[in-house]
């Protein structure tokens, strides 16, 4: 197995809740490691340049509006096979549509309050954690 990192966001609906160690819990339980973390309010450009692949659709005001509706948790995950592992945990997008166990279907409100984001895969990981992070504020 190959060891990588990923990106995650525990969400405002998420924070809102105080329901982050929880979260945090089913995260490392699956066996990632969070190797840095920190919790900051994502300003408006912050959000629309992170978001940025959803520019032309219809929800990205909304998307934009929710994300910097309250703090987030940026963390980098690292683990055997990182990327595929955390979209397990967290399940489907949709709520309704997620694994019983998963965070998604456990936490999340609704598709869009669905308390997590997670990479799709290690090249997105990779430029999500340039976004966020220093090279020295990630420590195994």
């Amino acid at each position: 197995m190959a060891v990588e990192r990923t990106f995650s966001i525990i969400k405002p609906d998420a924070t809102r809740r105080n329901i982050t160690g929880k979260i945090i819990d089913r995260i490392e339980s699956a066996g990632l490691k969070v190797v840095a973390s920190k919790r900051i309010h994502m300003s408006r450009a912050q959000a629309e340049e992170f978001y940025g692949v959803h520019r032309e659709r219809g929800f990205f005001g909304e998307l934009v509006d929710f994300m910097i509706s309250g703090p987030v948790i940026v963390q980098v995950l690292e683990g055997d096979n990182a990327v595929a592992k955390y979209r397990d945990v967290m399940g489907a997008t949709n709520p309704a549509n997620a694994a019983p166990g998963t965070i998604r279907k456990d936490f999340a409100e609704s598709i869009e309050a669905n308390s997590v984001h997670g990479s799709d895969g290690p090249d997105t990981a990779a430029t999500e954690i340039k976004f966020f992070f220093k090279d020295n504020e990630i420590v195994g």
